[in-house]
């Protein structure tokens, strides 16, 4: 009996070694770099163009801000000594707020600059996406892994030349965009 059992568990694990084999052949995974797909895009210089005037334009608002807020401290400092308790205490208070709306002016304008960036993008990374897809599909890849994170940090730490050779797709999504390296 114990023969017996121990054939069937072997047979089981041969099974399952085949099938677990069979799986990796099948599995063919790609990578890619949007970033570069992105840099290399005709569009992506004028996006840059549009996203500096308009970080220029709200740095120039925020700038507008703090000089009046640094105005007014100095008015203040000029009369500090002149005026009433509560004038005083007023005086700080409206400082305090306006301190306290640049702050909220200079939250608002990052926020507004990454809501502009992406309102930008967007198109771009849409394209992107449907040609990584395609290219894909055309190769029978089962995964696309991106090369990098959004910041810039390496996800593929190695791969070796011949992997390199056959399944980095980055040219070839840039070929289905139309953008030659």
């Amino acid at each position: 009996m114990k023969k017996l059992s121990l054939l069937i568990l072997s047979v089981i694990i041969a099974f399952s070694a085949i099938d677990t084999v069979k799986a990796q052949e099948e599995l063919q995974i790609g990578y890619v770099n949007p970033q570069a797909v992105l840099a290399k895009m005709p569009e992506m210089r004028a996006i840059q163009q549009r996203l500096q005037n308009f970080a220029e334009r709200k740095q120039q608002e925020l700038a507008q801000q703090e000089q009046e807020f640094q105005t007014a401290v100095a008015e203040y400092q000029q009369k500090a000594g002149v005026i009433s308790e509560e004038a005083n205490q007023r005086e700080q208070e409206r400082l305090g707020q306006m301190q306290q709306q640049l702050t909220v002016a200079q939250q608002e304008a990052e926020q507004a600059l990454q809501q502009r960036r992406q309102e930008l993008l967007s198109p771009m990374f849409s394209q992107i996406d449907a040609a990584i897809n395609s290219v894909a599909e055309d190769m029978g890849l089962t995964y696309v892994l991106n090369t990098t994170t959004s910041s810039g940090d390496q996800i593929i730490l190695y791969a070796s030349p011949e992997f390199q050779e056959k399944y980095d797709i980055t040219d070839a999504v840039m070929q289905e965009l139309g953008v030659f390296n």
